[in-house]
């Protein structure tokens, strides 16, 4: 089905720097539209998760995404990084709410898969192969390179589902 465009925010959350990635899927191709990172000032932990929060609700206003793919949680060694993890993203999905939009979730191996082809990649693969998708020229941060490959694993996955639904309804089987 030609004509179809939706607007992804990836999110991916850190207490320190949460990055986002913002793209429009247009008939199966990917559109950079913005990058970068929530950068978290302080040292105690509650306002940290306030700037997130506020920086997020800044990213729906300006972008108005009308579906936010975000990275699942994953166990740490260490349990309090872990913890910390999940209420930095926590903070960010409670931002994302009030508009809305569909929310998908998806795991690190999942993303790496679906951006470099294989689930174990390294940052620096995932920056090339974000880069390189995307024609992107000059540098792009790690955690926004992360955040776009959420969002293009998202774009994948709903081409990927769109395509079997249309099988679907014309009697074939996946």
């Amino acid at each position: 089905m030609r004509g179809q465009s939706v607007r992804i925010l990836g999110l991916d959350p850190g207490s320190q720097a949460t990055g986002f990635g913002v793209i429009d899927w247009i008939d199966g191709d990917a559109r950079y539209v913005a990058s970068g990172a929530i950068r978290t000032t302080g040292s105690d932990f509650p306002p940290r998760l306030r700037q997130i929060f506020e920086g997020v609700l800044v990213l729906m206003r300006e972008h108005a995404p009308t579906e936010v793919a975000i990275e699942r949680v994953f166990m740490h060694r260490n349990a309090d990084s872990a913890l910390k993890l999940g209420q930095a993203r926590g903070a960010a999905l409670c931002a994302v709410f009030g508009d809305a939009p569909e929310v998908f979730e998806y795991a690190p191996r999942e993303v790496k898969l679906a951006v470099v082809g294989q689930g174990g990649a390294q940052k620096e693969q995932v920056q090339l192969m974000v880069r390189t998708l995307l024609r992107l020229q000059g540098e792009l941060g790690a955690d926004a390179a992360d955040a776009i490959g959420i969002a293009l694993c998202h774009a994948y996955s709903r081409e990927a589902r769109r395509i079997v639904d249309a099988g679907a309804a014309r009697g074939l089987r996946p």
